[in-house]
């Protein structure tokens, strides 16, 4: 499959503040829906990246903010440092909003689609960012009170690994049962594996030892991510027009 030729491109924060992201093009884009991925703390790397090539070139435009302003890292202990800095609830508000706006001027429908820290984000815009189609959830979340699910409109699909020693796999059903009963629509996915499973970095990188990459997994929940974005974003799912 042909590489997506991805960029660096800037757009503006609702406040008027620019950030500059990482933007993947699919090969048609005309109709094509779109795409905020939201990075772990390690930053805007190599790894997240590739996530975006992939969501293009299976029809997506996909767009990476950059929420530590140019700065990543391999080590945890300065990626810890990183997301301490950051505010949450600016990065939600701010960041990724104004990835979607940006997105929305090319896009009919936006999703957001998180990992670890990402997720958490990705949870936090759903609550406070009306134009979100629809929402990617990879074992990350953020403290469950700061989730308002009644202002939650669109689906959302989740990636759990029950091993992980994070995000509790008990809270992730927490979680679930808020959404449910605030009537969101819910689909909740776990896993064998522990934290960062979908991450092929997480492989004997020595920087967490309580996250490990499985490939069987990590292709599984792809299959279904696409599968739910396909039928949540598309008038009409890739490949049946």
């Amino acid at each position: 499959m042909k590489k997506a030729q991805g960029s660096l491109v800037s757009f503006r924060r609702p406040d008027g503040g620019e950030v500059q992201g990482y933007l993947a093009k699919p090969e048609k884009l005309a109709g094509a829906p779109a795409v905020v991925v939201v990075q772990e703390w390690w930053g805007l790397n190599d790894q997240i990246r590739g996530v975006a090539d992939r969501l293009a070139q299976s029809g997506y435009l996909a767009l990476v903010p950059d929420l530590f302003r140019g700065k990543s890292t391999v080590e945890e202990a300065e990626a810890n440092h990183l997301m301490s800095g950051l505010d949450f609830g600016d990065a939600a508000t701010q960041d990724i909003r104004g990835a979607v706006e940006y997105l929305k001027q090319q896009a009919s429908r936006v999703a957001v689609m998180g990992y670890c820290m990402g997720g958490a984000l990705t949870l936090l815009t759903l609550s406070n960012v009306p134009d979100v189609s629809a929402g990617v959830l990879w074992y990350g979340f953020p403290p469950l009170d700061y989730i308002n699910p009644s202002a939650i409109k669109g689906p959302v699909l989740g990636h759990w690994a029950t091993q992980d020693e994070f995000f509790p796999i008990d809270t992730v059903g927490t979680l679930e049962t808020r959404l449910r009963d605030a009537g969101v629509s819910v689909e909740f996915h776990r896993y064998l594996a522990h934290h960062a499973f979908a991450n092929e970095t997480a492989v004997g990188d020595g920087r967490i030892a309580k996250t490990q990459f499985d490939p069987v997994w990590a292709q599984l929940a792809w299959d279904r991510t696409l599968t739910f974005l396909g039928r949540t974003l598309w008038d009409q799912p890739p490949g049946k027009a």
